[in-house]
């Protein structure tokens, strides 16, 4: 499988409306005439960017497996971050820089979705540890939907001294736990934060949660005892993003 490939028709449409120069090669299969496709096909055109014909075998051996649809581009990767480009995000944009921190989530569907909703909300970042974690494949980035090539990712090797660091510049880590009382909407979000969520099925690791902050739960009323990763991180970054525009 090729990892500097994109692929998907509506994933590859955003990336060029978005972020064309990001594209180095576009790949189309060839004798595909339907509207979706001929549009991509336009939008390049219009934007400069050339598309190949390929045979969809060709997808087939660099995308196993994969429902590419038939189009998929190459792109510039954005730069690989660490922990040492923190104290640079930090000073960049927002007053209140809003991170995410994703302690070990193996899913590339859940890592996907993530970023798709930190783009949404404006996250400064998403930190992911560089083991046994989900990275950025193409799968991933498909799931994202764009996301993938907006949103800063770093990737750190010691999340615990990561947390430290954060905490170092100014940034209150919140981490979310079944082992508190204290609900989400009990926290004030407004400030300098970081949003801590662990690995499906299992939470933050111990010498994470005791890193944090502040520990706090997502009120559940039904019988299940947690949510999806994914869904638990709309939940969080959804309140973030209430607070700081009703200033609550």
């Amino acid at each position: 499988m090729r990892d500097d490939l994109v692929y998907g028709i509506h994933v590859v449409q955003q990336i060029l409306a978005a972020k064309p120069d990001h594209i180095l090669e576009l790949f189309i299969v060839e004798n595909r005439e339907d509207k979706r496709v001929l549009d991509i096909s336009a939008l390049a055109s219009q934007l400069g960017v050339v598309a190949q014909r390929v045979q969809k075998k060709q997808l087939d051996v660099w995308l196993p497996d994969m429902n590419h649809q038939g189009v998929a581009a190459k792109i510039r990767s954005q730069p690989l971050l660490t922990e040492n480009d923190l104290p640079e995000l930090l000073t960049n944009g927002t007053t209140s820089p809003l991170f995410l921190v994703l302690d070990g989530v193996q899913d590339p569907h859940n890592l996907g979705a993530c970023l798709r909703t930190a783009d949404a909300v404006g996250v400064t970042a998403v930190i992911i540890p560089k083991d046994r974690s989900a990275s950025l494949t193409p799968l991933v980035r498909k799931v994202a939907s764009g996301a993938a090539e907006t949103v800063p990712v770093v990737t750190v090797v010691n999340m615990v001294r990561t947390l430290e660091q954060l905490k170092s510049l100014g940034v209150w880590v919140m981490g979310t736990s079944l082992n508190t009382t204290q609900s989400l909407y009990q926290i004030n979000l407004q400030g300098p934060i970081a949003i801590v969520l662990g690995a499906e099925g299992k939470g933050l690791r111990r010498l994470t949660e005791e890193h944090c902050d502040v520990l706090m739960h997502i009120p559940m009323q039904g019988m299940v005892e947690s949510l999806n990763v994914s869904v638990a991180t709309g939940v969080c970054l959804y309140e973030v993003l209430r607070q700081r525009q009703q200033g609550a």
